[in-house]
């Protein structure tokens, strides 16, 4: 499998790569045609923006049912107002900087971060960007699921007919790529902070917080593990998206100011909207949409507040696309983009319609931990070998072309991952399994740490060597 280089160029002159992973790019601001372009980097005098960008595509997709159902988990394991919050603040930050930290890597390569993985696993990069489409299509679904079922009411529709609404409207924005994306998440911003600052203020006039606490002891402690755990994983899966979203800006773009937008963007955001979930867990059921209108009374209000969460919704799910369109590409396989982020929006129809079948919540919180367990994995071997590359490079600028000119064998990445995953096996907490130190842990789950440690441990000491070896 070929690396993309800097300028456009393959590592095969093959028409079909070429074909399938280069293309048409935008050009500027507000260029929405449809982008072509695929895993073939930006080449420097294509790119264009500034870091203040990062901070609406970030902030706008999270404003979401999804974290707002997500922030009642704290609540129905047993903690007080407080303490959930308190564990749900950590577990954002946690997962917040090495999102925001990969996110600074696109302006630096002009390459989205599954292509950029490539660096670090060789061939073997096929079995991440499997688990990053199919955690795309998942993602289409836990989502999906609240602003399908919130277009339904709105409109009266059932179901089924409001989820395959809003799968065809996230897949036509995905097929219009990077720019269109962008665009509408700075417009989003604005709409979807009235909308939920409308439904706080509704919360806090006509809502009582979370009950005290009914865990205590140990029992208390692992129930924060699993909130933060939880918090934790909706930050960090934007990890393996992040630079998808920075290749267009320019080297020139300032890392630090891109470090903090996308930090406070996915901070801000999540942290917010499980506020909300943990204050008023009490209205937001497994119906979540009709919890929203009958908070904020129907009638006007009550559309509005629809309305925004089937927007939301919307907003999210494209970059779902169009990174998984991104994942497919890495794979090796040659559907042209656009064609690769309508596959994903088709492929998660099913799935949502499948959750929504039976114990919605059960269902949820069983898919959203096994989409992210292999992520702190991924994240610490790609870093591991950029630091490893940066200290062969002595802070030269980096060079994509010249970094493929020094491959990685695959093992030692893949070795790492999946070891990693077995490593966290017996931390997970979720309602199809829950390993033996999760159990004897009272429930928490340390299966991210555990997963992030053992890759660290496994992949550093090879490649830091092989590092040695070259300089």
């Amino acid at each position: 499998m070929s690396l993309p280089y800097a300028h456009g160029e393959t590592a095969v002159t093959d028409p079909r790569h070429i074909t399938a992973f280069d293309g048409r790019m935008p050009s500027a601001p507000g260029d929405l045609r449809v982008e072509a372009r695929g895993i073939t980097p930006v080449p420097e005098d294509a790119r264009y923006g500034g870091p203040g960008r990062l901070f609406t595509v970030w902030f706008a997709p999270n404003l979401t049912m999804t974290g707002v159902f997500t922030g009642t988990v704290g609540v129905t394991l047993g903690l007080d107002f407080t303490t959930a919050l308190a564990a749900v603040v950590l577990g954002t930050l946690l997962g917040a900087v090495p999102t925001a930290y990969l996110g600074t890597w696109g302006s630096r390569t002009g390459a989205a971060q599954l292509p950029l993985a490539r660096l670090a696993f060789g061939g073997s990069v096929a079995l991440p960007g499997a688990l990053q489409w199919l955690s795309s299509i998942a993602w289409d679904a836990l989502i999906g699921l609240f602003g399908g079922d919130a277009l339904a009411q709105l409109s009266g529709w059932p179901f089924w007919a409001g989820v395959l609404v809003m799968l065809a409207a996230q897949g036509a924005l995905g097929v219009l790529g990077y720019e269109a994306i962008h665009r509408l998440q700075t417009v989003m911003t604005f709409a979807l902070a009235a909308a939920f600052v409308l439904l706080a203020v509704k919360l806090l006039h006509g809502t009582h917080a979370a009950q005290p606490a009914t865990a205590h002891g140990a029992d208390r402690a692992g129930a924060f593990v699993l909130t933060c755990t939880v918090a934790l994983s909706l930050a960090l899966s934007w990890a393996p998206y992040a630079s998808d979203f920075s290749r267009y800006l320019p080297p020139t773009a300032s890392r630090r100011r891109m470090f903090w937008c996308t930090l406070l963007g996915i901070g801000v955001s999540f942290v917010a909207v499980q506020a909300l979930g943990l204050w008023g867990a009490a209205e937001f059921t497994d119906q979540t949409a009709h919890g929203v209108d009958r908070l904020l009374g129907g009638g006007v209000l009550g559309t509005f507040g629809l309305l925004a969460v089937a927007l939301a919704a919307l907003c999210s799910n494209a970059m779902n696309d169009y990174s998984g369109s991104l994942a497919l590409q890495t794979m090796g396989v040659r559907l042209p983009r656009p064609v690769a982020a309508a596959c994903a929006a088709v492929l998660g129809f099913p799935l949502v319609l499948w959750m929504h079948a039976a114990d919605t919540t059960a269902r949820f919180q069983n898919v959203l931990l096994f989409v992210g367990y292999w992520i702190p994995a991924f994240v610490a071997i790609v870093v591991v070998d950029w630091a490893a590359r940066a200290r062969v490079r002595g802070g030269r600028p980096v060079d994509l072309a010249e970094e493929a000119a020094r491959p990685q064998p695959w093992w030692p990445a893949l070795t790492a991952f999946v070891v990693a995953f077995a490593a966290a096996v017996p931390f997970m907490d979720t309602g199809l399994y829950v390993g033996p130190a999760a159990r004897a842990l009272h429930g928490a789950d340390l299966a991210y740490p555990v997963a992030f440690a053992a890759a660290l441990l496994v992949y550093a000491p090879l490649r830091l060597r092989r590092a040695h070896d070259h300089t």
